[in-house]
């Protein structure tokens, strides 16, 4: 029956349907053809012919299954076509037709399609360690986000074409080392997963904190890592770790309106108007993190990160936040995955707690830390330091060497007028 509704409704649809369910659809071919390539291919094949006939035959009651049907048949025509030249393509396209006939015995039900194992394999292998973290970045976003090459790119402040090239060389690079389409065995799956933690949780401090641009936010990034990550709490719902990264994420997005004002200048912590933080969004956080800590996951260190986001959120005003509480599980995480971020945000807690001359000297021991070479937030937390112990000339210096270094218009200038604050 033909769809009646005007034909750009039924696209929009389709985009709706293509951003829900090509991460699956994807992942279900992968396991089939075992190309990440191809089975992104057949994947747009079969969203071109959706494009063609749904808006005559009407959106199917199940989208995903329609188009999962139809990239396999484009797979078992494409595999006839190569002649079968080798046994690789002979036993694939064998599979595929068993597959075949069985749907169509039970009316063109997919049978037994383990979504979710499909969905966790193609998430290990986006970010497989073979690949170098930007490519592993553009690749789940592409395979999994349901992403255009064109808007990574420009949510990366990246050139369409150096985008598009890594995800090329990226599947290329899959296809070489002939990576398995298989979940890691016991013994690689911390180090597998923490990469794709790690993954998901850069996309996230991308939108939470934009390193360059002109803006201070970029929400859409956000969401997308919140969305993998649900994702994968719900594959993986026995491991701590995952859910500590969610609930970190989502007490974190709780409060995005607020870290933004009326004309998209940012709004630090502690001048933030709590009542626009997003009460939903808080309590899912603190319930994942619950369930973290009962799975053992206390001591994981998006959990701990997650627990100090939870102490912020529990404040009713920045008056009482419990910095000490909040510096305990900063030593806790330094000890668990030490780093000079961990020690500068650790510093920052104890000045909070105890004093900006107490957090000073932390401050001043990184000074020589190659890997804070760069850092804006260094100079821009020793210029608070500074300003606090009111020795200003030293903190308009910090402030304007942060101002130098960052790459974010909207941060640059809360630098420079920070450092304006400092005239006598």
């Amino acid at each position: 029956m033909s769809d009646h509704r005007p034909h750009h409704d039924i696209h929009r649809t389709i985009d709706a349907v293509w951003r829900m369910e090509s991460a699956r659809v994807i992942a279900g071919l992968v396991r089939m053809v075992r190309d990440v390539g191809l089975a992104e291919e057949l994947a747009q094949d079969a969203l071109v012919a959706a494009l063609e006939k749904w808006p005559e035959s009407g959106v199917p009651d199940n989208p995903a299954a329609w188009l999962t049907t139809t990239a396999r048949n484009r797979a078992i025509d494409r595999l006839r076509h190569l002649k079968l030249r080798d046994q690789k393509h002979v036993e694939i396209a064998y599979e595929l037709e068993q597959w075949q006939a069985e749907v169509d015995q039970h009316n063109g039900e997919l049978l037994d399609d383990p979504v979710g194992d499909d969905l966790l394999r193609l998430m290990f292998i986006s970010c497989h360690p073979v690949l170098p973290p930007e490519s592993r970045v553009a690749l789940t976003l592409r395979l999994l986000g349901g992403l255009e090459t064109g808007e990574i790119a420009r949510a990366f402040l990246a050139a369409e074409a150096t985008v598009a090239q890594r995800i090329v060389r990226a599947k290329r690079t899959l296809a070489e080392a002939n990576v398995p389409f298989e979940i890691p065995r016991r013994e690689e799956l911390p180090e597998r997963l923490s990469a794709v933690l790690g993954v998901i949780y850069l996309v996230f401090n991308e939108g939470y904190a934009a390193s360059s641009g002109d803006h201070w936010i970029r929400p859409g990034l956000c969401e997308e890592a919140l969305r993998l990550g649900r994702v994968l709490a719900g594959l993986m719902p026995d491991e701590s770790e995952v859910l500590g990264l969610v609930a970190l994420m989502e007490i974190q997005a709780s409060r995005l309106h607020a870290r933004i004002g009326a004309d998209g200048e940012p709004v630090l912590l502690l001048d933030q108007d709590r009542s626009r933080w997003d009460r939903l969004l808080v309590g899912r956080g603190l319930a994942a993190l619950e369930r973290a800590q009962r799975l053992g996951g206390a001591l994981g260190p998006y959990a701990l990160q997650a627990a100090i986001a939870a102490c912020h959120a529990r404040a009713v005003t920045a008056a009482d936040t419990d910095w000490v509480r909040i510096v305990a599980l900063y030593d806790a995480l330094a000890q668990l995955s030490p780093s000079p971020v961990v020690e500068l945000n650790r510093a920052v807690a104890v000045s909070m707690a105890f004093g900006p001359e107490a957090a000073l000297g932390r401050v001043d021991a990184l000074r020589d830390e190659p890997k804070l070479a760069s850092y804006h937030l260094l100079p821009s937390v020793r210029g608070d330091l500074l300003f606090r112990l009111g020795r200003l000339g030293e903190a308009r210096g910090e402030f304007e060497r942060a101002a130098a270094m960052t790459g974010n218009t909207r941060e640059r200038d809360l630098l420079l007028a920070r450092a304006a604050e400092c005239q006598p």
